[in-house]
Formats: C-alpha cells, structure tokens, sequence
C-alpha cells in the first residue's frame, strides 16, 4: 500500500530526528518510499495533526532542508539555462567525446556542490552561493576549447589564448598565485558574466580570490591540465553528502523526479485577473526567477549608494561642530571597532573565507548610515536636541545597525519567496542585535524615523523592517535583561505622581507617525525650550532613563518611547486579535471587545506574563479564556489551527512556550499553569453582571509602511482590480527613475471596454471609496478553519495532557513509533467519518 508506505517513512523521519538517531540520508528515505520532496514536506504537514508529534526540533530541520532545497532548485535552473547560453549543443567533430555538453554540466556542477559544502556554512544563501557558481563558470570557461562556446564566451577565450594559454601552467609556479595573476589580467570572462547576471564584479572577484581559489587548493581536485578529476571530486562530494545526510544534489542532472519542485509553487504566483473576461478565472503570472529578482534588488541599492560617501560629508561635519562635545571622532572610532567585530561575525557565520566580503557589506551599511544621519538631521527642527542626539552611543548604534540590516537583508533574499522579502538564515534579523551587542527596544527606536528618512527604500526593505519592528514587539523587546521592563518600573513608580499613567496611552486615540529619533533616544528628558537645568547627557548614558537634565524639584517627565511602543503594541496586538477574531468567532461579535479587554489588560497591567513569551501567547489565551467563561465552545486545537493560517507565524509559538525557568510546553499547559492562575479572578468578572469596564478599541490608522503587493479586486462583483506601479528598472542598461514615463503613459487607463461618458469613471470612484466596507463584511462571513483533528491535551473534548501509557520495556524508539501509528489511525477515521457525514461535527 504507496499510503501506508509513505506514512512509515515520515514516521521514521520524525523519530529518527527527535532521537538523533539519523542512519539514512534525507535522499534515500525519498527514494525508498518513492516520493518527492514537495510531496514529503506536504505529506509531513498533514501528519502534523497533533501538537506533539511534529517537535520543534522536527519543525527546524525541516525549516532547514526546505531553505536548501529553494536555493538548489534555484540555482540549478539558472546553471542549466547559463550553460544553455555560453555552450553549443553540438560542437564541431574536433572536440572529443570527453568534453560533450552533458560531461561539461556535469563537471560544472558537482564541483559546484563541492565548492559550496567546502567554504559555506550558510548554505541557503542565495546570493553569496550565486556568485560562487559564477567562479566556477568563469574558471571551467578558460579552460574549454573555443570551438564548444558560443559568443561572446567564444572571442573571450581566444583572447586570453593568444595572450598566453590559460591550460599550459607553468611549472614551479603555485597554483594560487597563477589563478590569482590570471584573474587580474583576463577579466573578461568574469565581466560578461557579471553584466548578463546584473552581478557586481568586484564582489564576484573578491569571492573568487578568497574563497573560491583556496578551496580549489585545499581539495587537491585538480589534474596537471587544470581541469578537476571526475573521480575525485565524485568521491569527495559523496563523503559530504553522506556526512550532511540531507539532499543528494548532484541527481538534478538526471532531473530525478524526487527533486522535482511542484509545476507551479504557490508561493510563487501572484494571481491577475484575465483580460476581457467576466468569468472569475484566474491566471497566474510567474515573476522573476529568484536569482534575477535578488540581483537587481542589490544592483539598486549599490546605484544609489555608489554617490555616497564612505566618510561624514561637509553636512554631516557642519553639524558636529556646533556640538558642545564634537562627536566626530567618537563616530568614526565606534564605526571602524563596528567594522573588525562585524567582519569578525560574518565570517564565523558563514566561513572564514568569507570575511572580506563581510567587510564589503558592512561598508555599504556605512554609506547608507552617513546618508540616512544626515536626512534625519536635517528634519530635526530644534538644533539643540539635534546636537544632543549626535552625542548619544546607543542612538549611533542602532542607526549604522539598521543601515547594515537593511543592507544584509537586500543580500539575502529567500529563494522560495517571490514577494522579495528576506530569507530567515543564519544572517537574520536579530542577528545584527547579537553582532553590534544591542537591545531589540534601542533598536525598534530608529526604525521609523529610518524609513521617513531614506526615501529610495525598497518596497521590500520597508516591508522588512517593519517586520523587524513587529517581532521586536511581538517578542524580543520582552526577552529578560531588555531596558523596556526598567521603564515600565519606573513609569508605574510615577504613576501616582502624574495624571496619566504612560502605559494605559489610550488605544483610541489617533496615531501619529511624526516621531523624531530625538523623541524616542533623548526621552524622557525635558524639551530644551522648558530650560532644563543640569548637564546635557553624556555620549554613554542610558537615553531613556536619564534624569540628569532635569531639574530636582521638577516634575518626573514621562518616557515618549514607552508611550509610543504602547501604543504600537496595542496597535499590532488587536489587528492579530482581529484577524484571528475573523477567522473564528464571527458568529460572537459581542465577545470581541471582551477579549481585547483581558488582552489589553493583560500586556498593561500584568506585563511579566510576556517576559521571554511572545505577544500571540498572550492573545490565544485571552480569546479561550473568554470563551470558556462564557460558555462557548472553542477548544485550543481550534485556535492553534486557525493561528497556523496567520501570516508570519511559527509552530513554535504554541509547541513550545515558557511556563517556568528554563522550563517549556505546550500553550495548554502555560495556560492551565500560569496564565489562568495569574488572571483567574479577572477572568471569572466576565461571567458576573458586572464585567470590569471594556478598554477602547485602538484607532487603526494606515501604516506608513504598506504597500499593495498585488493587484487588488474591488469587492461586490465588479470586474475592477487596482494594480500597483510595476517597477521600470532594468539595470544592464543603466539606473532609471521610476518617474520616466511620458505624459501620455502617465494617464493610460485600460478596463476592457470603450467608455463614452464621465459617469461611469464616477461609479469606479464610488465602488473604490466603499470598499474598505465590503472587505470587513465579507471577511466576516468567512468560513471558520478546519479544526486540528486532535490534540494530545484534548482528548474525549477535555482540555488536558494525554493520559496515555507505555510499558516500560518499550524503547523510546518503539513508543515513538507507536504515537505516528495511532497518529495515523486516528487520521484515516477522521477521514472515513468526514466522508460518511460531512454534516457531523468533528468533536461530538
């Protein structure tokens, strides 16, 4: 039976992983159950029913192979279509049978493989594994015959042959040295390569002479006649390939159908409607290849900061100097002992031949910094604050840090992502927290002011920063030793001493998004015009809990970063709650204001609950805490199943939650253990007739960060989608502005039918201004998520551990295996009795 064989298989998967007992490469467990790798992953998910089966330790070794398997499908395809382009199918009879165009891929390739196993240690990075095979290209290039290449490989190589052949070394002469001569001298090949791949040379280059040439010298691959040994670099890669025990990729060559992606990934369309039609077909529309899209994202931010200095500009100067403590050397010192640690960090991350090209990274980090200090400076109106600000370390800290993410994070585009959004590797966001030894909260500081100041910000980079400062908020501002639980100690301290306590910033109120970096870094001391008595803070003080610029007798001042980060986390935490709210409750509209209430009281008043826990741990415990009071049946599985369809969610946040020191489980028992013991009382006033006062729903304003990533239907039936601003850029002819249209392109409009009169452009204004409407009512009336089958704590509809036994003699092996048995027993029931009678529900 192929479905009991496949369940076997993935059984043996989770228990071989959870045990660390791994005998089988990842590759000979597919083939063995003859089955794909996309295939695995979604039979895998599907297992998946109950919380404790798949481990967070199952979760990430699969997160992982997943990011492999992106970055090899990507990078195989743009290998075979570059080999398609450089090679000729059938070369003239002069070229012997050793050197055919499939020998030639196959050298190509599997020396690649080696390559990148050898020097990488971040294996799912896209781009730095591109520009590796692009010196590989280059080097297996100088060696063909001319007659197997087509131009302008072909002139290329000729040149470099009569100019003295690249295949005749000479003796006595470190191979090293040699390559490293020849690169100088014959850049050519490497140029073209780079022009038709909008790559930048000089990185390409630098990877070339420091990692690319040392590898080919510490492998000993190569022959006498500089071309690898098929049978060593065969037997080499295999030892790697054992040793990783993941994906054999040298099978892509076969295109080996347990390699093969799906025909049309869902995560890599985007849907359009089709012209002319008024059936509600879709047709998808493929968008760049990954490799493409993360080079001319690059390519971009290198144009605009290829003007930029490496060093303050006469601006930047001028404001220094009207400093009371001129901070120009403290700035230049703190950015060059940021340059040896940040060099120091990439390389132990990714590989110590890597290092250098660190350092290019973190160089263009500090333009974009200069550039950005610079705007913010000039938007700062009061000149005293400006001057106070340039000399305050943890504000420098986190804008040359937020420089440098924004930079690492345009390098590291995901594969598998076609919104261009960055890759989670080993270089992620809050990696840079860790390097330059900075708090989430100091560096959420900067964020906003960052985007308002950088107006050639990528969509996708303000579209990734604001996800930097939503799991700041969501969960690492929270983490024990952060400077936020000192300001919410003194705030509460204060509370009694001003009108309003600065944590309850009333959630209704508007949002504005004018906050300077001067507010948020140099609160919550006193503005310059009141005449504040004291000294200026010095270069190394703590911003927020300075004290020293005012006065004794003065009243305590609020902190403006506290407040706002409030108001913030209120913001995020109601659209979760609302989305969520959408997808299960819509039928209880009464209940939301209830929830949001506990919710909202919970973060404010009882806000150790979220010290090393994340915001939605908080939020899914409020919604079943309410319900329970309440009397309506929503059990956790239900919740956790629907938080899985939630946007930028990880299984983790419900497998594996804090419930005391070092000691974690499953959000069921955090809630039975901590959660509900905390907030009992509370909760039980809901079900009184006096429930405590509802808090004020947050005023949702639009974010200055959003924008639309797709063509937007307008709701109600009508055939009008809303398209945003396709990018013009096309770097191999050079940096254009997105502004050079002509007049009449400015003002095409296409809808598919002739219009004779100006009231049917008005019936469009109309249908667009109401549908912010008709989007809430039909989000309301979406159906609620399929329910998780069953969970461990919800057995016979209680929610609890399962109480289930083993015998003693039995193996963790053999019990394990036991869980995937029943696991899928129970399974193959659900899905007899949903075939039986849909009408019957799952839990009766």
């Amino acid at each position: 039976n192929r479905k009991k064989k496949e369940t076997w298989g993935v059984c043996i998967f989770i228990v071989a992983i959870d045990l660390d007992e791994v005998t089988f490469t990842f590759t000979e467990l597919l083939k063995s159950i003859s089955i794909s790798v996309c295939t695995f992953f979604q039979f895998l998910k599907e297992v998946d029913v109950n919380m404790d089966t798949v481990s967070t330790k199952v979760d990430s070794t699969v997160s992982r192979l997943k990011k492999k398997y992106d970055v090899l499908v990507a990078l195989y395809h743009k290998f075979e279509r570059t080999c398609g382009l450089i090679y000729l199918e059938q070369p003239s009879s002069e070229i012997s049978a050793e050197l055919s165009s499939v020998l030639v891929l196959k050298n190509y390739w599997i020396t690649f493989l080696l390559a990148k196993g050898k020097v990488l240690q971040v294996e799912d990075d896209l781009v730095i594994s591109f520009q590796l095979l692009l010196c590989v290209l280059d080097y297996f290039i100088k060696l063909s015959p001319p007659a197997m290449l087509k131009e302008p490989y072909k002139s290329a190589v000729t040149a470099v042959t009569v100019n003295g052949s690249t295949r005749t070394p000479r003796r006595g002469q470190n191979r090293s040295t040699r390559t490293a001569k020849q690169l100088d001298t014959d850049t050519k090949i490497i140029e073209i390569l780079c022009k038709e791949h909008d790559c930048n040379l000089d990185e390409v280059k630098n990877v070339y002479l420091t990692s690319f040439i040392p590898f080919l010298n510490s492998a000993g691959i190569v022959a006498s006649n500089g071309l690898p040994e098929v049978e060593v670099i065969f037997k080499q890669y295999d030892e790697l390939y054992l040793k990783n025990k993941d994906i054999d990729a040298r099978l892509f060559l076969n295109h080996d159908e347990t390699l093969q992606p799906d025909v049309v990934p869902c995560s890599q369309l985007e849907r359009t409607p089709l012209k002319n039609s008024s059936e509600e077909e879709m047709t998808p529309i493929l968008p760049q290849t990954p490799v493409r899209a993360a080079m001319n994202n690059i390519q971009q931010l290198i144009m605009i900061l290829n003007s930029a200095p490496d060093k303050p500009s006469e601006t930047l100067i001028t404001y220094f100097n009207h400093c009371t403590v001129n901070p120009h050397d403290s700035i230049l010192k703190r950015v060059e002992s940021l340059d040896h640690i940040f060099k120091k960090k990439f390389a132990e991350a990714v590989g110590q031949g890597w290092a250098e090209i660190g350092s290019q990274r973190y160089k263009l980090g500090v333009r974009l910094y200069y550039r950005v200090m610079e705007s913010m400076l000039k938007s700062v109106s009061l000149a005293l604050v400006a001057y106070t600000l340039l000399n305050d370390n943890i504000f420098h800290t986190s804008l040359l840090a937020c420089a440098v993410e924004v930079v690492m994070a345009t390098y590291g585009r995901n594969a598998s992502q076609s919104d261009g959004t960055s890759a989670e590797t080993g270089l992620s966001f809050p990696w840079i927290l860790n390097v330059f030894d900075l708090k989430a909260f100091d560096f959420y500081k900067v964020i906003e002011s960052f985007i308002r100041a950088e107006p050639s910000l990528t969509r996708e980079m303000i579209k990734h920063l604001e996800r930097c400062e939503h799991q700041i908020m969501e969960s690492l501002a929270w983490q024990s030793g952060s400077p936020l639980f000192d300001l919410i100690k003194q705030s509460k301290e204060r509370e009694g001493q001003t009108d309003q306590p600065e944590t309850t910033s009333t959630p209704s109120t508007p949002f504005q998004h004018n906050h300077t970096a001067a507010d948020l870094y140099l609160s919550p001391v006193r503005s310059p015009k009141k005449k504040a008595s004291g000294p200026p803070p010095s270069a190394n003080s703590t911003p927020d809990a300075q004290s020293g610029a005012t006065s004794q007798t003065q009243k305590p001042q609020k902190s403006t970063s506290l407040s706002l980060f409030y108001k913030k986390v209120y913001l995020l935490a109601y659209r979760r709650l609302h989305t969520l709210f959408l997808h299960l409750l819509s039928e209880h509209p009464d209940l939301e204001p209830l929830i949001w209430t506990l919710f909202q009281h919970t973060l404010q008043n009882e806000y150790e609950l979220m010290r090393d826990r994340h915001l939605d741990q908080i939020m899914m415990c409020s919604m079943y805490g309410i319900c329970k009071v309440k009397n309506v049946d929503l059990r956790f599985k239900i919740i956790v199943s629907a938080y899985k369809e939630l946007c930028n969610t990880n299984q983790e946040t419900f497998k594996r939650v804090l419930i005391r020191e070092e000691q974690y489980d499953s959000i069921i028992v955090f809630y039975n253990l901590v959660f509900m013991q905390k907030l009992k009382t509370n909760i039980l006033q809901y079900a009184s007739n006096r429930p405590p006062t509802l808090s004020p729903i947050p005023h949702i304003p639009r974010s200055p960060y959003q924008f639309s990533n797709s063509p937007r239907r307008v709701p109600a039936g009508n055939n009008i989608y809303i398209s945003p601003l396709k990018s013009p850029y096309k770097f191999s002819d050079g940096f254009q502005s997105p502004t050079k249209m002509t007049p009449r392109s400015r003002i095409l409009v296409s809808i598919g039918e002739s219009f004779g009169t100006s009231e049917k452009f008005q019936k469009i204004n109309q249908m667009l201004c109401n549908s912010e409407g008709q989007l809430k009512r039909s989000a309301e009336v979406s159906a609620a998520p399929k329910p998780l089958k069953r969970l461990r704590f919800d057995i016979e509809g209680q929610d609890e551990a399962d109480g289930s036994k083993h015998l003693p003699q039995e193996s963790k092996f053999q019990q394990k295996l036991a869980e995937m048995t029943s696991t899928r027993t129970r399974m193959q029931k659900q899905k007899l009795s949903d075939g039986n009678d849909t009408l019957t529900s799952e839990e009766k």
